[in-house]
């Protein structure tokens, strides 16, 4: 699998971000996902390729983001440990990690573990229509509200440009998130080895009407998923 592992976001949040490996997603079934590929069940293989990923952070921003193809919940027990060690030396006091909604009710574990330093949570709602968020993407996330999810997690991924979606929703969930989220990720949808396509006059639609998002600071928006520096082709 042919990835970028460590890379240095410069332009908004400054801050260095890894991509590492876990064990399988385990929630695993998002059928716009082929992320997950990148999981793996051979624990000394995946610590010792974190560690050497994790040798790069330099600390120059004072912040990281750790991320893998699921939940930071999934990595191995000895990555979080390094990663610790990592933070701790090389003084970095805010640390983004991701979660699935699954374990909303657990995050506090990770938080506590990585005391004092911050810990900034993303979650991926995708989207805030329950209909195509459950029935089409299968993201497994039932919200009492819109604005549930903001109440635990302090950021939000949303993914825009699936065939299906409409310039309604996206409005919508721009809204929700906006009012709901100290910050917000809009991943623009690059066609995978799943089969949905992208809608490319929605994605010209967003980007003509929702452009100036990328001057608010809490917003970043990846028209490209490797925007961040991070990923790439899942090759055979």
């Amino acid at each position: 699998m042919d990835l970028e592992r460590y890379s240095k976001i410069t332009n908004k949040n400054k801050r260095e971000i890894v991509l590492l490996k876990g064990f399988p997603c385990k929630w695993g079934r998002c059928t716009f996902c082929d992320y997950i590929e990148d999981n793996d069940t051979h624990e000394e293989e995946m610590i010792k390729l974190n560690n050497e990923i994790l040798k790069n952070v330099t600390g120059e921003f004072k912040q990281l983001e750790v991320i893998n193809s699921g939940s930071c919940f999934e990595l191995p027990e000895a990555t979080l440990k390094e990663i610790k060690e990592v933070i701790q030396n090389k003084a970095i006091d805010t640390l983004y990690f991701e979660s699935h909604w699954i374990y909303k009710n657990r995050l506090n574990e990770i938080r506590d573990f990585f005391s004092p330093t911050t810990v900034i949570f993303k979650t991926g709602i995708e989207t805030f229509d329950d209909n195509f968020r459950n029935n089409i993407l299968k993201k497994g996330i039932k919200l009492k509200t819109p604005y549930e999810a903001g109440d635990i997690f302090d950021s939000v991924c949303l993914m825009f440009g699936i065939e299906g979606q409409t310039k309604e929703s996206i409005a919508y969930d721009i809204d929700c998130a906006l009012k709901s989220f100290k910050r917000i990720c809009i991943n623009i949808y690059v066609e995978n080895s799943t089969k949905f396509k992208r809608d490319e006059e929605l994605i010209k639609w967003f980007k003509e009407n929702y452009s100036y998002l990328e001057e608010n600071p809490s917003v970043e928006i990846l028209w490209n998923n490797t925007d961040f520096g991070v990923g790439g082709e899942l090759n055979e």
